[in-house]
């Protein structure tokens, strides 16, 4: 996987347990489908993939006992980084 997540440049701080490859951008981790459909439908410039770092209780797939923690899905690429969506 890290052979993926290198030809993807996927940046090593925001590295998590899935990445795939969706239209060309790279996700990375636990990322919610609204963010990557608004990824699709804006194509920013410069953004080459999304990524949670880590595994936040109630991002998808890390749903436990309704509990939840703030956690920041991040927009990396030519661009840099720059905070894609904030969810608490």
């Amino acid at each position: 996987m890290a052979a993926v997540k290198d030809g993807h440049k996927v940046p090593d701080e925001l590295r998590s347990c899935h990445t795939m490859v969706v239209d060309g951008y790279v996700i990375e981790g636990h990322v919610p489908a609204a963010d990557i459909a608004r990824l699709l439908r804006e194509r920013p410039a410069g953004v080459e993939g999304l990524a949670v770092a880590g595994m936040p209780l109630g991002s998808p797939g890390m749903e436990m006992d309704g509990r939840t923690q703030p956690y920041q899905v991040i927009a990396f690429g030519r661009s840099g980084r720059i905070v894609f969506n904030t969810h608490n």
